[in-house]
């Protein structure tokens, strides 16, 4: 152990670390601890009924409708239960104050359910009464996010809820002072109604990331974890830098399973991160690995947790279009992360694992095969299901259910034949990779209910909410049965013990994946304090110009202060905080300000870019819980830890500034064939940047090369950069000629137009820019009168009428007086000119790789001759 290295945590420190961060550190023992437990299992049966097609009937009216008080409601008792008020507070008894604290503050929490009848009675408001019983059910809630998320949530809370008291005070800048308000409008605002506490955000946990949770923890009861692992380090391992490369793509499968972070770095780490040791990564890199991988598990389609249910709230679009939408960037991401590892080892010349020869076209095939194959099953399935349905129209379901029913046991008697998979020892003295060809045998089954939950999200284009429940439903059913079946296929007598160890099974998963809902819970509802805000105080709005008048205007300075702020506040949010934080203040800036420099940027492209800087709330030093459970693993420091981790990650966080510019990366408007060179071209790219960064592409590269290398990805992620500076997109013409312009602009391109006129609050001049879509009907005027534009021609003045009511400009430019002295009116416009298509720009990249190519090849060569390697 070198004196950069202390002691790595042993298994049973490493599950404490987990549990305290996730499920949190108190474990009671005895008929206490089963009572906790019992209340944590009926939290989860609740949300499995609500979530049922069945639920309608089983569950009274009342409890649908309050939902989300009961949800919070457990949270906050399990959180005062399972989380210690105080670090010197007991871990194996629970006080008397966490008692009346989870009690309490259950009760608080389902004021709502209790008096239901009398808040519909005032109208939805609270009276005097209601609005102190509010005030301390916020009380409450911020002591259980305290104790389970840490200080940072509960006083950015405290902060912005003391703006909507205070916030008339003169000590307050004029800038963003307003009117106030009282007692009780503020806790209407905030717990009597939807808008703040049990708002968007905590519905989304209540209906859909529950059941999203719980399935992983069921999956990963089943032992869908060491599976995923043993395969990733079967496939990649025997690769240079092999355990490294298992550990990304262990970690992208396990990303399925664990809805976090922590707890998937120490599950694939405590295999993975040793073993990168071994080949001579560095306990601190080795950790970088695992974290870099595990946090962008959250990343990777379709399991994409909590903040991407509520992008499908916030942004008004199905689930389906948030999984399309994100698939490409999280692909090429990963992809992005297995050529670092690959570098780090060749740079290092590391040696390999076993004593297994596999070429590398023959791996990388073969993962592309595997992936493609699974791709094409949950696509294939459609087909046979569409004619069942077709011939036993009213039976159908059964006879599915018959059908995935068989199959299963066919691939649990194929497992039979197969050895149980054994967690492996990465210190044992020799090394053996396992046989994938044996291997995929043994877990096969496991894919049965991803395939189910893929089919119904993707194909069948169910709720998130009953895809999750139909997949969850067979994990019941393959718990309860894997181990008895097994048995009964191997001639095994012990099948009544295997039942009861199959329901304990799934009891015990049950249980972790409401305990692994406590601080989402918690985070969501406590998040809604500060979106209730924004919606009560207009600050929204303030906040847009403060944050405009800082970028001075320019878009790319704007994105940097929002992945700034991110970053700074994921210091001590978990990401579902982070995301609802940031996107509640920053988004429509963002998509404003982008329509002011003439650029469109989707709502959804914005979303993605705040969730990608999200989710490094688990790696940004000095406080990214994942880097130090990745230091605690490998005995590594953990601060250099986060911050090599945090140096891995930003390779793959440039993508979001990238798809805010090439939408296509998003695979927004574009066909199958453009979509398949879209991804091609984006990987080549993400390698080409990955490269560049590192300062390693065939060989050490030189600064004129790494320079090149930067210049190739640029113009492959934004090829219209350079084609813009050829040939300008627009052409400008006379603000008069508007119509003729429009008439004659193809249908679908862009227009930009320069609006001037009086503010009308402040009477001041200003101006703001539109982009313009030519609507595709034919005739300037009807053109215009398509956008809602009325415009009169004064002189060479074109004077703009108060656009028509309900159309999107009428929105965009309701800030103009249009009634005053002085006339708005447009001083600019801008026309699309001809343009060469933007992928030609790819060729002379393509061309400037392959000269760096070329004589890195030719140094790397001359430096094998000279060191007496074959070339």
């Amino acid at each position: 152990m070198t004196d950069t290295e202390k002691r790595a945590l042993n298994e049973d420190e490493l599950q404490e670390l987990v549990a305290a961060s996730d499920s949190g550190a108190r474990n009671v023992a005895g008929t206490l601890g089963k009572a906790i437990a019992a209340v944590a299992l009926l939290w989860s049966v609740f949300q499995v009924l609500l979530a049922s097609p069945i639920g309608l009937k089983v569950l009274p009216g009342d409890m649908i409708n309050n939902a989300r008080q009961i949800h919070l409601a457990f949270a906050i008792f399990l959180s005062a239960m399972s989380y210690p008020l105080f670090k010197s507070a007991s871990k194996t008894s629970v006080p008397w104050y966490d008692w009346i604290l989870g009690l309490g503050g259950a009760f608080l929490a389902m004021y709502g359910y209790f008096f239901y009848a009398k808040i519909v009675g005032n109208g939805g408001l609270a009276d005097t009464s209601d609005s102190y019983f509010a005030l301390a059910g916020l009380t409450f809630l911020f002591i259980a996010a305290y104790r389970t998320l840490g200080p940072v949530m509960v006083i950015l809370a405290i902060v912005f809820l003391g703006y909507v008291f205070f916030g008339a005070s003169e000590v307050v800048p004029d800038q963003i002072r307003w009117a106030g308000a009282s007692l009780r409008k503020a806790m209407s605002h905030m717990w009597i109604t939807t808008e703040g506490v049990f708002g968007i955000a905590l519905n989304v946990s209540t209906q859909f990331v529950f059941l999203f949770v719980l399935f992983g923890a069921l999956l990963d009861k089943a032992g869908a974890g060491n599976y995923f692992i043993k395969m990733a380090f079967g496939a990649l391992g025997h690769l240079r830098g092999g355990p490294a490369k298992a550990a990304v793509v262990g970690s992208a499968a396990t990303g399925l399973i664990s809805g976090s972070s922590i707890a998937n770095v120490v599950t694939t780490g405590t295999f993975t991160i040793p073993l990168m040791k071994r080949v001579g990564f560095s306990a601190e890199k080795a950790g970088s690995v695992e974290v870099a991988s595990s946090v962008n598990g959250q990343i990777m389609p379709p399991v994409m947790g909590a903040a991407a249910f509520l992008m499908v709230e916030y942004v008004g679009i199905s689930y389906f279009e948030v999984i399309k939408h994100a698939f490409l960037p999280a692909i090429i991401s990963y992809i992005a992360l297995v050529y670092i590892v690959h570098l780090e080892a060749v740079k290092n010349n590391m040696p390999t694992i076993g004593n297994k020869v596999v070429s590398l076209w023959r791996t990388v095939m073969g993962m592309f095969l595997f992936f493609a194959g699974f791709g094409g099953l949950c696509y294939a399935t459609q087909f046979p299901v569409r004619l069942i349905t077709s011939m036993v129209p009213e039976g159908s379901g059964w006879v599915l259910a018959v059908l995935i029913g068989l199959v299963y046991i066919g691939l649990i008697k194929l497992a039979a034949n197969t050895d149980e998979l054994e967690i492996d020892d990465p210190n044992a003295e020799v090394m053996e990779l396992p046989d994938v060809a044996k291997l995929w045998k043994a877990g096969l089954y496991y894919l049965l209910p991803i395939v189910v939950l893929v089919y119904f999200l993707m194909i069948e284009r169910k709720s998130p909410g009953l895809s999750a429940f139909w997949a969850t439903f067979l994990l019941f059913f393959i718990l309860l049965t894997q181990k008895p079946l097994k048995a009964m296929f191997r001639g095994e007598n012990d099948a009544v013990s295997r039942i009861k160890e199959g329901l304990f099974d799934l009891v015990d998963g049950m249980i972790d994946g409401a305990r692994n809902m406590i601080g989402i819970g918690l985070a969501t509802a406590t998040a809604g304090i500060i979106v209730g805000t924004v919606s009560l105080t207009g600050i929204g709005q303030v906040m847009a110009d403060f944050v405009e008048f800082l970028s001075g205007g320019n878009l790319i300075l704007m994105l940097l202060f929002v992945a700034i702020l991110s970053l700074i506040l994921g210091m001590g949010l978990p990401t579902t905080a982070n995301y609802i934080v940031v996107s509640s203040l920053m988004v429509s800036v963002v998509v404003e300000l982008g329509a002011q420099s003439g650029l469109i940027v989707p709502l959804i492209a914005v979303h993605l870019f705040v969730f990608y800087f999200g989710i490094m709330a688990d790696v940004t030093p000095p406080v990214g819980l994942a880097s130090f459970a990745a230091a605690a693993v490998s005995g590594g420091d953990a601060i250099r830890t986060g911050f090599t981790a945090f140096f891995y990650s930003l390779r793959t966080v440039a993508l979001p500034f990238v798809f805010i510019f090439n939408t296509d990366l998003l695979l927004i408007d574009v066909t199958l064939v453009q979509g398949i060179v879209v991804f091609i071209i984006a990987t080549i790219g993400i390698l080409v940047f990955t490269a560049a960064t590192m300062g390693f592409y065939i060989t050490k590269s030189r600064i004129w090369e790494t320079a090149a290398l930067l210049v190739v990805a640029f113009a492959l992620f934004r090829p219209g950069f350079f084609m813009d500076m050829i040939q300008p997109p627009f052409h400008e013409t006379a603000p008069t000629a508007v119509a003729q312009a429009l008439e004659e602009a193809p249908a679908g391109s862009q227009m930009r137009i320069v609006v001037k006129g009086p503010d009308f609050d402040t009477l001041e001049e200003k101006e703001t820019h539109l982009a313009l879509t030519v609507p595709d009907v034919d005739g300037g005027d009807a053109r215009l009168a398509a956008l809602g534009l009325i415009f009169t021609v004064d002189g060479e003045r074109m004077i703009m009428d108060e656009p028509m009511f309900g159309t999107p400009l009428a929105e965009q430019l309701s800030s103009f007086d249009f009634y005053g002295d002085e006339p708005v009116q447009i001083t600019n416009v801008q026309a699309p000119a001809k343009q060469l298509r933007k992928e030609l720009m790819f060729i002379p990249a393509l061309i400037l790789l392959g000269l760096v190519t070329v004589l890195q090849r030719r140094r790397a060569a001359s430096k094998r001759e000279f060191e007496g390697e074959p070339a």
